[in-house]
């Protein structure tokens, strides 16, 4: 199964409403928040990071970066790392490399969200491919993450 159908199979079972948007190409979050029109906050980006050795999935809006010292912080840990693309690639066999959705439960991967979220309505994705993202409402998002909230970014 394509990255793509398994997030939508996953979707249907736990009865969330979603758009597709197809898109040109892109390749990083602003570049999709461009294609779409769609506000960069409002645009997910998945960090990955090692955390004590193992990986761990951050979402962050489009228009942040992962601040290293808040993830310390908040984790209690100073044994991390950003992540290269060829350190997790393998995590993701369904998906195209760097399009991975943020659902780090459908990998069996930590998942960490940015508090920067919270208030939002809805949040954009990629939904496996470089030429697709989906839109949902926030509050089923958070509910199907299985993530924790936390304070891990800045403004670019």
């Amino acid at each position: 199964m394509n990255g793509a159908l398994r997030l939508k199979d996953y979707l249907k079972k736990n009865e969330v409403k979603f758009n597709i948007i197809p898109h040109l190409r892109t390749f990083t979050a602003l570049e999709t928040a461009t294609a779409e029109k769609a506000p960069q906050w409002e645009v997910a980006k998945v960090v990955m990071v090692k955390v004590r050795g193992k990986d761990a999935m951050f979402v962050i809006p489009a228009d942040r970066c992962v601040d290293l010292f808040k993830v310390s912080a908040e984790l209690g840990t100073e044994d991390i790392h950003v992540e290269e693309e060829k350190e997790f690639e393998d995590l993701f066999p369904d998906c195209e490399q760097g399009a991975m959705p943020p659902f780090g439960a459908l990998y069996h991967i930590p998942c960490y969200v940015d508090v920067a979220f919270e208030d939002h309505k809805e949040i954009v994705f990629n939904a496996g491919s470089h030429e697709e993202s989906i839109r949902l409402a926030m509050k089923d998002y958070l509910r199907l993450a299985e993530a924790e909230i936390g304070d891990y970014s800045v403004p670019k």
